[in-house]
């Protein structure tokens, strides 16, 4: 249910972003241009407001820089496809802006005194760290691992909504969607490495036979 709404947003957004893009490849803007630019948009909104305590300035900035993910993708669609340094560049500048989103949100709660709730940012921080890369790695190997129940745009939805909850005076709202999303994130490392596992007893099966 939640791919199916995911991929009917996606499509909702694209038709909106769609002009936009036509725009920027018409002025000479290049799909690698707008994905440091929207990264650099994240690190502002993360570290430059998130970690100093304004976390609806921050969470807007973000939102406005992560549509870019999406902007950049189509930029390249209509060029006639993403380059492999495209698509390299994407996955890199992604892992950063994660990165800062969730060092920036532990840092904020270790400094106001959750320390419970900057521990559930840093395992956040570093399970989807790993979510990714065993994705990365299994199909480095030739298997794919498109599955778990929190990938990347569930996980910025979880964080997003308890920055929002937290900005508008609900002091548990972040710490308790970072707890959530800890466990979310680390049941999508299980789920991902049986997926793996289950492909590579296949593999060895189907060369004894």
């Amino acid at each position: 249910m939640a791919k199916i709404f995911r991929v009917s947003a996606r499509a909702g957004i694209t038709r909106v972003i769609e002009p936009v893009a036509r725009r920027l490849l018409g002025v000479g803007i290049s799909p690698n241009a707008v994905t440091v630019a929207g990264t650099v948009g994240v690190l502002i909104g993360a570290i430059g407001f998130g970690a100093r305590g304004y976390l609806l300035t921050g969470l807007v900035i973000v939102t406005v820089s992560a549509l870019t993910d999406m902007l950049d993708g189509t930029m390249a669609r209509l060029r006639g496809g993403t380059s492999t340094f495209g698509a390299f560049l994407d996955s890199s500048m992604d892992r950063i802006a994660d990165g800062a989103i969730f060092g920036a949100v532990a840092y904020w709660l270790a400094v106001s005194g959750d320390r419970p709730g900057a521990v559930a940012a840093l395992i956040c921080l570093v399970a989807g760290g790993i979510v990714s890369y065993v994705k990365a790695r299994a199909e480095g190997l030739g298997m794919t691992c498109n599955v778990g129940i929190a990938e990347r745009t569930e996980r910025l939805i979880l964080v997003g909504t308890g920055g929002l909850l937290s900005g508008v005076g609900v002091s548990w709202g972040l710490p308790a969607a970072l707890w959530l999303l800890a466990v979310l994130s680390v049941v999508t490392i299980w789920q991902r490495v049986a997926h793996v596992h289950r492909q590579s007893v296949e593999l060895a099966q189907g060369v004894d036979a």
